[in-house]
C-alpha cells in the first residue's frame, strides 16, 4: 500500500482525534473505577477487532520472530502503563495538571529521537510543539489555578507520558513490518491482560457493575480505542511518532467542546484561545511535511 495523500492523511487523523476526544466524556459518564474502565477499554477493543484479525491478518503471526513478539508485548505493556498511570494520577492531582503533564509525550519522543536514535525532529517540529504546548497551558490554566497539585499525581502523569512515548516509538518501528491489525491486536490484548491483572491485584471489581456503566465502557472501547488509537497506529507507518503525538495535542480541544455540549462544562475565552494556539502549533509542525 502506497503512502496516502495529504488530504486522506489529514481526514483520517482528524477522525482519530475526534474519536480519542470522546474518551474523557465517556469515562465520566461510565461512573466506574478508573482501572476498570481502562481494562474494559482495551478488552473491548481486543474483542471487537478479533474477527477482522482472524479473517486474514492473523496469518502474519506465523512469521513473527521472537524479537517481533517481544516488541509487541513491550508495546502492550507500555500502553497499559500509560492508561494505569495517567488514570491513577487523577486521584492525586487536578485534571488540568494531569492532562498537561501527560501531554508532554512529544517532548520525550523528541529528546529520544534527537540524542538516542540520532534522528533529529527538525525546527518545524520543535516550533510547533512549543506553540501547541503553550496552547495546552492556556486551555487548562483556569482549572489548574483552582486546584491543589500533588507531586505524586504529577509524577504519575509524567510516567504516563513516558509510557505513551515508548508505545508510539515501538509502534513506529513495528509498523514498518506488520500490517495495522496484525500490530494493534496483540498490543491491545497484552494491554488488556496487564490491566486485568493489575485490577485483580488492586482489588478493583470488574463484575457486578450497572448495565449503564457497561454500555459506556463498551463505547470507550469502540470509539476512542478501536477508532482513535487504531488510527494513530495506522498513521505511524507514514508519520514519525513525535509528530503523531504532537497532532494528538488537539485532543483537549475536542474534549473541551464535547464536555461543553454534553456535560455542560464551561467553555471560556481562554480555552478558545488556547485551542487556536494548539491548532496553529500543529499546523506549524505539519505544513511543510504535508507539502512534500
Amino acid at each position: 500500500m502506497g503512502r496516502p495523500g495529504p488530504l486522506r492523511l489529514s481526514l483520517l487523523m482528524s477522525l482519530g482525534i475526534a474519536a480519542v476526544s470522546c474518551g474523557a466524556v465517556l469515562v465520566r459518564l461510565a461512573e466506574a473505577p478508573a482501572l476498570a474502565v481502562a481494562t474494559y477499554r482495551v478488552a473491548w477493543a481486543t474483542f471487537l477487532l478479533a474477527p477482522l484479525v482472524m479473517s486474514g491478518p492473523g496469518r502474519e503471526f506465523r512469521s513473527n520472530t521472537w524479537r517481533d513478539w517481544r516488541n509487541l508485548v513491550f508495546a502492550g505493556v507500555a500502553l497499559a502503563l500509560h492508561f494505569a498511570l495517567w488514570i491513577a494520577s487523577l486521584s492525586y492531582t487536578s485534571v488540568a495538571s494531569s492532562v498537561l503533564l501527560v501531554d508532554t509525550a512529544p517532548f520525550f519522543i523528541g529528546i529520544a529521537s534527537q540524542w538516542l536514535l540520532r534522528r533529529p525532529c527538525g525546527r518545524d517540529f520543535w516550533a510547533g510543539l512549543t506553540v501547541a504546548f503553550l496552547g495546552c497551558v492556556v486551555v487548562f490554566h483556569g482549572d489548574w489555578s483552582e486546584s491543589s497539585v500533588s507531586s505524586r499525581g504529577n509524577l504519575l502523569a509524567l510516567g504516563g507520558a513516558v509510557a505513551m512515548a515508548v508505545y508510539l516509538m515501538i509502534g513506529s518501528t513495528a509498523r514498518r513490518k506488520h500490517s495495522l491489525l496484525a500490530y494493534v491486536w496483540p498490543v491491545y490484548c497484552t494491554a488488556a491482560l496487564t490491566l486485568g491483572a493489575a485490577a485483580a491485584i488492586a482489588g478493583v471489581p470488574l463484575r457486578g457493575l450497572p448495565a449503564r456503566t457497561h454500555l459506556f465502557m463498551f463505547l470507550v472501547g469502540l470509539v476512542p480505542q478501536c477508532i482513535g488509537h487504531t488510527t494513530y497506529n495506522w498513521s505511524l507507518r507514514w508519520l514519525p511518532p513525535g509528530l503523531v503525538a504532537l497532532i494528538g495535542l488537539a485532543e483537549p480541544v475536542g474534549a473541551s467542546l464535547l464536555a461543553y455540549f454534553i456535560l455542560n462544562e464551561g467553555l471560556t475565552v481562554g480555552k478558545g484561545l488556547g485551542g487556536c494556539l494548539i491548532l496553529f502549533g500543529i499546523y506549524l509542525a505539519t505544513a511543510r511535511r504535508a507539502g512534500k
